[in-house]
């Protein structure tokens, strides 16, 4: 016959009134070498406390429970009705359990069994990018043209067309074979890749110059056939880390002012900054763009007092540097060495490299 795990009644008689447990020294250990029951962690002689028992105890309770009243409901017998489980709700408050449960011939328990795997067609087809329909703006967005938000600009106003035709409607999906063409140039939707460069000084941040200047894009030549091009910007003279990607929806969050995408930079000055204008640059100051402040500011240990380490989230052009020129500071240096997370440590000058999946999985979760 079974046996069942609650804690008999009886144990506390039957010894007397004695506590089934060992004693424990003062290190919480048992003094005898044979092991305790229960979790270890509790007091046995805390009030409320139920012991468990073991499977003797509880055959010896059965024995004087049918000795005293012969027609006495044994409430420790198992029940006969076969146990299929727990049903939906039962066990979990999602109520999303649905293993089957399958005898254990050894030990005479039910053991659960995994439930099985289903297909997720859907779930498929956006890993591999291989669904049958795409929305228009989310197409757009895949091909590194623009974020959906700026995608949806760009359809009303008519330069996005689908086989040919100008498509203005909002929510237009792109079937498997369509040709979509912006401003005359065929598109197609891409695998979203991300970039850092080390940006040296000389090169200015945009994906064209009609003045012929050199550009960041012209340090990226070697990274694909994808569309990429800068997140945020930084100046000519400005040094330091340029993320880059063709994703639009990405590149839109980082540099929106409400996410507020943490930028360190470290400061040279043509002098060394005094401590009154220290603190009025930490109080925060006011630009002809509006207030700005900054997050967090230092000097820069084991330099002179022109070298100063500058937090900040706001990304309005040459922030930094019209900070202290309106202290009448002149910036002779200005590197960043980190933007939303990433740094440029062990990345020379001029190169650039690929975003490990762990940092393209952190900045996903920049909210």
């Amino acid at each position: 016959m079974g046996t069942d795990r609650r804690p008999s009644n009886s144990g506390g008689r039957r010894n007397g009134g004695k506590s089934n447990f060992k004693k424990t020294n003062s290190s919480g250990r048992s003094n005898s070498s044979r092991p305790s029951f229960g979790d270890g962690k509790r007091d046995s002689n805390r009030e409320g406390f139920k012991p468990r028992f073991s499977r003797e105890d509880s055959k010896s309770s059965d024995i004087r429970s049918s000795e005293r009243g012969g027609n006495r409901r044994d409430t420790n017998k198992p029940s006969s009705r076969p146990f299929d489980g727990p049903k939906t709700g039962e066990g979990s408050k999602s109520g999303d359990f649905k293993g089957s449960f399958k005898r254990d011939e050894r030990s005479g328990y039910r053991k659960a069994e995994e439930p099985k795997r289903r297909f997720n067609k859907r779930a498929a087809q956006a890993r591999d990018g291989a669904s049958a329909e795409t929305r228009l703006n989310k197409y757009i967005s895949n091909a590194g043209i623009s974020s959906r938000r700026e995608a949806d600009n760009l359809i009303k106003t008519g330069v996005v067309t689908v086989n040919g035709e100008a498509v203005v409607e909002m929510g237009y999906k792109v079937k498997k074979g369509d040709i979509v063409r912006f401003n005359g140039e065929t598109i197609r939707s891409e695998q979203k890749v991300y970039y850092i460069l080390n940006k040296p000084k000389g090169f200015i941040t945009t994906t064209d110059d009609p003045k012929a200047r050199k550009t960041v894009m012209e340090l990226m030549k070697g990274t694909g056939k994808e569309r990429i091009y800068p997140v945020g910007r930084l100046d000519r003279k400005t040094t330091g880390v340029l993320m880059f990607t063709n994703d639009g929806d990405m590149a839109k969050k980082l540099t929106h002012p409400s996410h507020g995408a943490r930028k360190i930079y470290e400061v040279s000055l043509d002098k060394n900054l005094s401590g009154g204008d220290f603190a009025k640059i930490l109080d925060g100051l006011t630009l002809e763009d509006g207030p700005v402040k900054v997050d967090e500011m230092a000097y820069i240990e084991g330099k002179s007092k022109n070298n100063i380490g500058l937090v900040i989230s706001s990304g309005r052009n040459r922030i930094v540097r019209r900070i202290f020129e309106s202290l009448d500071y002149e910036v002779t240096k200005l590197d960043r060495v980190l933007f939303a997370g990433l740094t440029k440590k062990t990345l020379p000058r001029g190169h650039y490299r690929k975003l490990t999946e762990k940092e393209v999985e952190m900045l996903m979760q920049v909210k």
